[in-house]
């Protein structure tokens, strides 16, 4: 979940933030804060992935507010004056709201919150050693799934996503990841990438030949020529017989 601020000092505009807030199910809010000193207690008593501001507000305003942060959350403006948009996006908010808004435009900017904070999220985790985890925790869904590294039979890259097939599941879990990123955490003595766009159990593969890996009965993922050499060394380490 993303913990959030809504923050605006008019009543009515900060119940329709809040009731948006509500709506959205990956979305967790933490205080309704009618100006900024009540945001900067709230953040103080327990820090948030987000905020959702005015920027016309009394005393200290949403831009000079978020300037005051050593530490900002990712940052939606909302504001009735479209004048403030340019200064909104120097101090990195993700999105701008021009009041009044819709439920619509509101879940397009919690979206490009969330897509912001899984990028933080992946980007500050902590490097693996080389032989990778046993277990791994995937975001996907609007949930947290719990996946042994055994039971994947494949990584397949989807642009700035990836899709982890696993046995016994009927379908994939998606999650915003690299494929770099999915080579470090799982373990390079069974893991291999055979392409650009593959990553392979090697103890689950069902056969293979010089051009393609058989990964389930119907499936078979192909070899690039640039993975093909430490494919070799692979299969060679571990060939028995002559």
């Amino acid at each position: 979940m993303i913990r959030c601020i809504a923050m605006d000092d008019e009543p009515l505009a900060l119940e329709q933030l809040v009731s948006y807030i509500k709506k959205v199910p990956y979305l967790s809010l933490a205080a309704a804060c009618q100006d900024a000193w009540e945001a900067m207690r709230a953040i103080e008593k327990e820090p948030v992935d987000a905020i959702f501001a005015d920027i016309n507000m009394p005393d200290l305003n949403g831009l000079e507010f978020l300037r005051s942060l050593v530490t900002r959350p990712v940052t939606v403006f909302t504001t009735a004056y479209s004048e403030y948009a340019i200064d909104g996006y120097k101090v990195n908010a993700v999105d701008f709201l021009l009041k009044p808004f819709s439920f619509d435009e509101f879940l397009t900017a919690a979206d490009r919150v969330r897509r912001q904070v899984e990028l933080q999220t992946a980007a500050s985790a902590p490097d693996q050693t080389q032989h990778g985890k046993d277990v791994i925790y995937v975001k996907a869904d609007y949930k947290m799934h719990r996946i042994d590294t055994a039971d994947i039979i494949y990584v397949e890259a989807m642009s700035e996503y990836v899709r982890i097939y696993t046995t016994g599941a009927a379908r994939p879990l998606t999650a915003l990841c690299s494929m770099k990123r999915m080579e470090e955490l799982l373990p390079a003595d069974r893991f291999l990438r055979i392409h650009k766009s593959y990553i392979v159990n090697m103890s689950l593969i069902k056969s293979l030949n010089k051009t393609s890996i058989q990964v389930t009965e119907e499936k078979f993922i192909p070899i690039g020529d640039a993975y093909r050499p430490t494919l070799l060394d692979f299969i060679n380490n571990s060939i028995v017989g002559k």
